[in-house]
């Protein structure tokens, strides 16, 4: 896969609100928009593999709906489906082919590119967001969103990005900030992917966690405080020691099971002393 250059262009779209026209001006339930994850647009792809590994990218976090602009032959049997993994059997199927004019009337578009303007002198590419600014705003806005990414070498032109509703970039490093194509979508997705994703339909355990009870806590420490003094630690620092350590705590958030097996281990450490004396 070939690296876009400072002029190539991925895009990401917003969900923007849609139109509604009818005798009656009052909207009703029916008329409202309907919230869904963004589609993945892809415009004039050149190779085939990139257009797989964008809808492997999709079917890791949760995105279903490909647009195709212009893309190149799409073989079963070829590289694109060779690099689709699973989406191999829905994504890219299912994809669906459409002109950019088509693109742009019928969706709300976010244009990702490596390069952006850095005043409002030119609006080609400015304003822009990074895809983790764009997904607080994209959960709670419903329609027609399509994220759009440009074709290996050049991205988007000008000339299309010019019909792009928004501008999107990826931070990345100023000495080389230009990404191949699999690798914007990739990225892009993955910072999006609460659109389209829930934590309970991740692999990933819940991770929530309990404090553990104030009560153990303050045991916690009480052992700390009786081991400073067991090693004999200054007795003029013994109170700032104590103070840092809860502090330490205190960040950790230590489970009830984590607090009880670091009092055990206390409890053991103060009592060493103690048998040594004997």
């Amino acid at each position: 896969m070939s690296d876009l250059p400072s002029t190539s262009d991925q895009s990401v779209s917003t969900q923007g609100e849609a139109d509604h026209t009818g005798s009656d001006d009052t909207e009703t339930a029916s008329d409202s928009p309907i919230r869904s994850p963004p589609a993945v647009a892809v415009v004039d792809a050149q190779t085939p593999g990139n257009v797989g590994t964008i809808a492997r990218a999709m079917k890791n976090f949760g995105f279903e709906d490909l647009l195709l602009v212009d893309p190149p032959e799409l073989d079963p049997d070829g590289e694109a489906y060779g690099f689709a993994g699973h989406a191999r059997e829905d994504v890219l199927p299912n994809a669906t082919e459409l002109t950019f004019g088509d693109l742009v009337s019928e969706y709300h578009t976010i244009g990702c590119t490596a390069v952006t303007n850095e005043d409002d002198n030119n609006h080609i590419r400015f304003p822009f967001s990074t895809p983790a600014a764009l997904v607080d705003r994209l959960a709670s806005v419903a329609g027609p969103t399509a994220l759009v990414f440009g074709r290996e070498g050049v991205g988007l032109t000008n000339e299309e990005l010019a019909q792009i509703d928004e501008i999107c970039s990826i931070p990345a490093s100023s000495e080389y900030p230009v990404l191949n194509l699999g690798q914007a979508a990739t990225i892009t997705l993955y910072e999006l992917r609460t659109l389209a994703l829930a934590p309970a339909d991740t692999q990933l355990p819940d991770l929530e966690r309990v404090r553990a009870p104030e009560p153990t806590l303050e045991r916690l420490y009480d052992q700390w405080d009786d081991l400073l003094v067991e090693i004999n630690h200054p007795e003029e620092k013994r109170e700032k020691a104590g103070r840092m350590l809860r502090r330490v705590y205190g960040r950790a958030d230590l489970t009830a099971r984590e607090a009880n097996t670091l009092l055990g281990v206390l409890r053991r450490a103060t009592e060493r002393p103690a048998e040594r004396d004997q």
